[in-house]
């Protein structure tokens, strides 16, 4: 039997599969588990597994530093570690990737009709490729290319610098140091919650009035799904400008990993978040943020960027790494 899982700040995805006599992977058993209620990932694992199941192989992706196969998860309390999973599953084959390493590879396997193409203007071109992946967190990761093959290579591209690229953004950039002093990341826009950092920030502004159907942030009701909601289908001048700025700060920061990974073979974006703003991600300021960059323009404008719409993508991942 092969597990599979991706393990995520908000949910955790575990599989279990077999192979046919001709080699075709077979799912026998598929969970989704709410992360934030599980002391450790073990207390999952126990809930999931049958008593009598024999694992041949098992691979997970993390959301998390993967360093000598042990990893704590950045938004959860949990510490990973393989060899203690070895144990615990029985098998001397257990391999931790971090989620995007394991997204990366799981593009590699989607069909056509599973990814969106967003520039008009690419070609197919041989070379690396880059993954961009905002959800609970922004994650960011390499697929080199060495001629014949691609490799996943993880980052932790996430928690770089957020920069600024015009006056509103520099206004931004000041606002967000106020709770940030240390230091502002793109994954404190670039996720779920920064549609609420957009969402303050503009209010400071004095860009629009508040919108009376945003909840405050003590509510239980999802803060940045309302925005986010309310900003793509155009229902509040507030909540649209935070989606507008979320998707061209997305796509500026989408062209910087292009242009440091040299991704002349193109970009995926995975994630769940651009899926829930699909037309805000099409409407063309993403592509027009991912392009401008000066005298890499051209460059930038010739290199394919697909949008995937499989959420299992890591999970596909985790489930053929060992076959890749």
């Amino acid at each position: 039997m092969i597990l599979a899982g991706d393990i995520g700040g908000t949910k955790t995805v575990l599989s279990i599969l077999s192979k046919d006599s001709n080699g075709s992977l077979m799912c026998l058993q598929e969970q989704t588990y709410s992360s934030q209620q599980f002391p450790e990932f073990e207390d999952i694992l126990t809930a999931f597994l049958p008593a009598d199941v024999n694992i041949k192989s098992a691979c997970f992706g993390v959301a998390g530093p993967v360093v000598n196969q042990r990893c704590h998860t950045t938004n959860l309390p949990w510490l990973l570690d393989a060899e203690e999973l070895k144990i615990k599953l029985n098998t001397s084959k257990v391999k931790l990737l971090n989620d995007l390493e394991a997204m990366a590879l799981g593009m590699l396997y989607l069909p056509e009709h599973d990814l969106l193409e967003l520039n008009p203007d690419a070609e197919v071109q041989a070379g690396n490729i880059a993954v961009i992946a905002a959800g609970t967190g922004l994650g960011e990761a390499i697929l080199y290319w060495d001629g014949n093959k691609h490799h996943p290579m993880a980052t932790e591209g996430g928690h770089s610098d957020l920069a600024a690229n015009n006056t509103q953004q520099d206004l931004l950039l000041a606002y967000l140091r106020k709770s940030y002093p240390d230091h502002v990341s793109c994954e404190r826009i670039l996720s779920g919650i920064g549609f609420s950092h957009l969402y303050d920030f503009l209010c400071d502004q004095g860009f629009a009035p508040p919108c009376p159907n945003v909840p405050d942030t003590n509510s239980d009701i999802d803060r940045n799904a309302v925005i986010s909601r309310l900003g793509v289908t155009g229902e509040d001048s507030l909540c649209a400008e935070a989606v507008r700025l979320f998707v061209e700060l997305y796509g500026a920061e989408t062209g910087n990993l292009a242009l440091k990974s040299l991704a002349t073979g193109g970009i995926f974006i995975g994630g769940g978040i651009a899926p829930k703003i699909l037309s805000a991600m099409q409407d063309g300021k993403f592509m027009h943020a991912f392009k401008a960059k000066g005298r890499f323009f051209p460059l930038l404008e010739k290199i394919p960027v697909k949008l995937s719409l499989n959420p299992r993508t890591p999970l596909i991942g985790a489930i053929n790494y060992f076959d890749f």
